[in-house]
């Protein structure tokens, strides 16, 4: 289980995920994804920063097994995690390229909706499974994806969208095939790469400057009604009917 980053191309550092067996992250995962973009991000060598996972999709969330057994402390540590993770993608100094397989769940979502770029495979499917799991969060990056009636939809109801839907939402700049996906990824960054790389992080503080939702603070928001619902019991009533039948 590990967060690793390689350079397979000058100017592009690819931050790789590995939690089997869904990449459920635990809390440290989360702190250590932050930590990786953050550092790759640093690097003035770098221009473009792809975030990749092994396995068989790209994220499922939270560690649900963890947050059972640690209580309220997990639940906070998972809270600041995720903030931090999400956080790490959006305020990346140069631009980030998610490169997503398979399922991109609750956490998933938060951080390709902060990323600049997604690419993803014609496999993969997005959404936010939190009113199943307990929980709430989110919605801001969702909203990032899809328009706005679109995204009350999919929270309310669980639901999940494909590759190919966002496509034509305008959100995913491309589908691939499972094997050309890597390819695909690459092809974007190394276009990105290209570019000056001084001129790319201004480009990247300018962006984020004339967003029209301050995306910390609207997740930070979400995240205190997560916590009242575990202070309330609804999240352990929902959550313990996670995984089985009928949950």
């Amino acid at each position: 289980m590990a967060v690793s980053t390689s350079s397979p191309e000058k100017g592009i550092s690819v931050v790789t995920v590995d939690f089997p067996p869904v990449n459920a992250l635990p809390v440290a995962g989360w702190f250590a994804l932050a930590d990786a973009v953050r550092a790759a991000g640093r690097d003035p060598r770098t221009r473009c920063v792809v975030l990749a996972a092994e396995g068989r999709g790209f994220n499922a969330g939270v560690d649900i097994k963890e947050i059972r057994a640690g209580g309220a402390s997990t639940l906070v540590g998972a809270n600041r995690g995720c903030f931090e993770a999400f956080a790490a993608v959006y305020e990346c100094e140069v631009p980030v390229v998610a490169e997503v397989h398979g399922f991109c769940l609750g956490g998933g979502v938060g951080l390709v909706g902060n990323a600049d770029a997604i690419v993803a495979s014609d496999d993969a499917v997005f959404g936010l499974p939190e009113l199943d799991r307990g929980a709430l969060g989110a919605a801001t990056h969702l909203a990032r994806l899809v328009p706005q009636h679109l995204m009350r939809a999919l929270y309310y109801t669980s639901r999940t969208v494909t590759a190919g839907e966002l496509l034509a939402h305008g959100s995913v700049w491309r589908v691939t095939a499972r094997a050309e996906l890597r390819a695909g990824a690459l092809g974007l960054a190394r276009e990105i790469a290209a570019k000056d790389g001084e001129l790319l992080r201004l480009a990247k503080a300018a962006i984020n400057g004339i967003d029209p939702v301050d995306v910390r603070r609207a997740y930070r928001f979400e995240q205190g009604f997560t916590f009242e619902a575990s202070a309330l019991g609804v999240a352990d009533r929902v959550r313990d009917t996670f995984g089985t039948e009928g949950g």
